[in-house]
């Protein structure tokens, strides 16, 4: 792709853009379908379909109404990068007050605003915009006067095509990773489960019931962040769901207040929300959210690495969900978790049910490794075209 860029021109977004009608929610009868910042995240750049609810659940300050082809920037957090495109027509479409929506006129291709205000360069200066505290924001104001890149009609075109393509390209390989959890959560379901069986490799007499504590010990041991050498922490927030691996950590000094000392190969689960199935292996000797258990196989009643495997099965969560207590925060009790009752493959069986696991969790981590490349390319590209 050859640019022509001595025949662009910097222009504000304002001037490529065309405005937005507004409604009041509560005025109207019958449903809407509203998209809320909360449902954006950085992972998540376009939208085809959204919820319908009734205009009646909708605040009385006016809406801005979307249509295809729209971009959805957070006006709120702009280092979040909560930018949306709207892939489909979305009849009744409805924005929360906290996005600017970017409507491209004539000048301008919409996917190609999408992209360009997606770029770093476009996000940090923002950043350095934003007001408050609690909530950093930018009103729509500052957002329409940023100025930004302009080819020629059609540059702009090849550009959003070629962005479109590693976008394409990220979609396929996360649909490869959500059909592989699928599976794993599947063959996960029927050993842990009334099925009992692992295709025609078990059969009933290969499983027993034991109670958690038999298979599973608490660690509860304190430790003050501010009076330790350990140099990393890890909360619930570091934790991705249906992942094993830690692939973010903090430091003690994020914290306050007394945590829980973590061992290399210990188990970190989320007692805290546990719908939320947040199970993880340390790979470091470390610091723990007290809103975490840590446990340790029983290796006398259970394989080291297949307890893992096993707490992140339907069977296993579900009964985390029940026995948790509490309306706003729900949170599980060891004592009671301990006398939970689960049927299980013995043993013997058990090391080479691992192995099988462990391949799953070997091709996530390639997907993974292929999202990142992906990743990093789009963001080179933005910053070297749009930069």
């Amino acid at each position: 792709m050859k640019l022509r860029k001595d025949k662009w021109e910097e222009v504000k977004l304002k001037d490529v853009c065309e405005a937005v009608n507004t409604v009041n929610a509560c005025n109207q009868n019958g449903t809407f379908r509203y998209i809320d910042i909360g449902s954006i995240d950085s992972n998540l750049k376009r939208i085809s379909e959204v919820q319908e609810l009734d205009w009646s659940i909708a605040s009385s300050r006016a809406r801005q109404i979307i249509k295809q082809g729209d971009t959805l920037f957070s006006t709120v957090r702009v280092n979040l990068e909560r930018i949306a495109f709207v892939e489909n027509d979305i009849p009744n479409g409805i924005a929360s007050t906290g996005f600017t929506v970017i409507r491209a006129n004539e000048k301008a291709h919409p996917e190609y605003l999408f992209y360009s205000t997606s770029s770093p360069k476009f996000i940090e200066k923002l950043c350095l915009l934003q007001k408050g505290t609690a909530y950093p924001a930018v009103s729509d104001k500052i957002v329409f006067n940023e100025e930004i890149p302009l080819p020629p009609l059609e540059e702009q075109k090849q550009i959003a095509a070629l962005f479109q393509s590693i976008d394409t390209a990220l979609e396929e390989v996360e649909r490869q990773e959500k059909n592989l959890l699928n599976l794993k959560n599947k063959l996960l379901g029927e050993l842990c489960g009334e099925k009992q069986q692992f295709g025609n490799a078990l059969s009933k007499s290969d499983f027993e019931t034991v109670k958690f504590d038999k298979v599973a010990i608490s660690i509860s041991e304190r430790i003050e962040p501010q009076k330790t050498d350990l140099t990393t922490y890890v909360g619930l927030e570091h934790l991705d769901p249906d992942n094993l691996v830690i692939t973010r950590t903090g430091v003690p000094d994020d914290v306050i207040g007394t945590k829980l000392k973590i061992y290399t190969g210990d188990i970190m689960f989320g007692k805290r929300r546990a719908y939320q199935r947040k199970v993880a292996v340390s790979h470091f000797d470390g610091i723990a959210s007290a809103h975490s258990m840590i446990l340790r196989a029983n290796s006398d009643n259970i394989e080291k690495e297949f307890l893992p495997f096993f707490m992140q099965s339907d069977v296993f969560m579900n009964r985390a969900i029940q026995i948790s207590e509490g309306s706003l925060s729900p949170t599980i009790k060891w004592k009671t978790l301990a006398a939970q009752e689960f049927s299980l493959p013995k043993k013997a069986k058990q090391k080479e049910l691992t192995a099988v696991f462990k391949q799953f969790g070997s091709v996530r981590t390639q997907l993974e490794e292929q999202k990142t490349t992906l990743q990093h390319l789009k963001q080179k590209l933005l910053s070297e075209i749009l930069g």
